[in-house]
């Protein structure tokens, strides 16, 4: 049983959205739940919150009492399994501490070690915001996050944001960024459970690639401003996290149908987010097409680049910088870079752009 029932989703909204949530809001918020319902993952753990001090029985229970403010929360998973099988694609951890600064304490699970620190950042993930049937009308059907702006924010100025706009928020991404990466968690929060990674089972673990958290928050970034559906949001943050992917590898993490994953990423590649090589079939991410214009005038690069002649090096100037923020890592494809002398490629990446030891060396 859900812990949060469909009666306080709608006094929820109407205590936020006034007006706004109409009759026909209410039953269009209730096909929504429904519809969420039918594609929420497996939980890994449930949790209990705790904010200003002040235990609650749910999220929604903080965010009905209007006395909170969300300046300071705690999360504790319970019941947290051992099992490494279920952490796959995800930190495993026990605790959640929220600072009224906009850090967080990450506790490890098995309790060794103190806690890592960390900026935290709130991205809304499946929502409802209430609308009347006359501005549904008027509205594009094509806007993904329901005509209200949003952006990254800390946990207190994310909740100033869902009461100010009445979003009924049923799933969230708690966006972690430490110094050498980002951590992504998602919760359930019409369940109060953590949810397993859409990866997990689907795509080995070992396609991973290092991302440095400054690559990270300019993708959450772009992700946050909810020009995507959920299904292309997911597309693009499983793309960024490796080497590249295809249409049938992507199909499993979507939905199982291989059509899913040909439509997310020929979606990702029409507005310019991936490239799409016609010899492999593999789409790769554009990581220059998240950079800000000003990032980008500071940086001396261009806002866009031509398609490259090697599929290997279509990368990006935030790539290469990121790279050389963690030092360890190859900038075109990602892997760790041997111990000794530096050097700027690894052997692979060398020997497939034509700039072999044997020719030089190499810059």
């Amino acid at each position: 049983m859900p812990s949060v029932t469909l009666d306080d989703l709608q006094a929820f909204a109407r205590a936020t959205a006034g007006a706004r949530h109409d009759d026909f809001s209410a039953q269009a918020l209730a096909r929504a739940a429904d519809e969420y319902a039918v594609r929420r993952r497996e939980g890994i753990a449930t949790y209990q919150v705790t904010v200003d001090g002040r235990e609650f029985p749910s999220v929604f229970a903080a965010l009905l009492d209007p006395t909170t403010t969300f300046a300071s929360a705690d999360l504790t998973l319970v019941d947290a399994p051992s099992d490494p099988r279920a952490w796959e694609w995800i930190r495993p951890l026990r605790r959640i501490a929220f600072a009224s600064d906009g850090s967080a304490e990450l506790y490890p699970l098995d309790g060794a070690g103190p806690p890592e620190r960390s900026i935290v950042r709130l991205l809304l993930r499946e929502h409802y915001v209430p609308r009347p049937r006359e501005e549904v009308a008027m509205a594009s059907a094509a806007a993904a996050s329901g005509g209200i702006p949003t952006q990254l924010e800390p946990l207190a100025d994310s909740i100033r944001f869902v009461r100010a706009h009445g979003v009924v928020a049923f799933s969230a991404a708690l966006l972690l960024y430490l110094p050498n990466e980002r951590v992504r968690l998602e919760v359930d929060l019409l369940n109060d459970a953590l949810l397993r990674d859409p990866r997990a089972g689907r795509l080995p673990i070992a396609r991973r690639v290092h991302r440095t958290a400054r690559v990270s928050h300019a993708v959450d970034r772009f992700i946050a401003r909810g020009e995507l559906p959920v299904a292309s949001t997911r597309a693009l943050e499983a793309l960024v996290e490796t080497h590249g992917l295809t249409p049938l590898e992507l199909a499993p993490i979507l939905g199982g149908i291989r059509e899913f994953g040909t439509s997310a990423l020929q979606g990702l590649a029409a507005r310019g987010l991936a490239n799409f090589d016609k010899r492999t079939g593999v789409y790769r991410p554009r990581f220059d097409a998240f950079l800000l214009p000003s990032e980008a005038d500071e940086s001396g690069a261009p806002t866009s680049f031509a398609p490259l002649p090697n599929p290997s090096l279509r990368t990006s100037v935030m790539e290469l910088l990121a790279a050389a923020d963690s030092r360890a890592t190859c900038p075109l494809c990602g892997d760790a870079l041997p111990p000794g002398p530096r050097r700027f490629l690894c052997e692979k990446c060398e020997a497939e752009v034509g700039s072999s030891p044997d020719g030089g060396p190499v810059a």
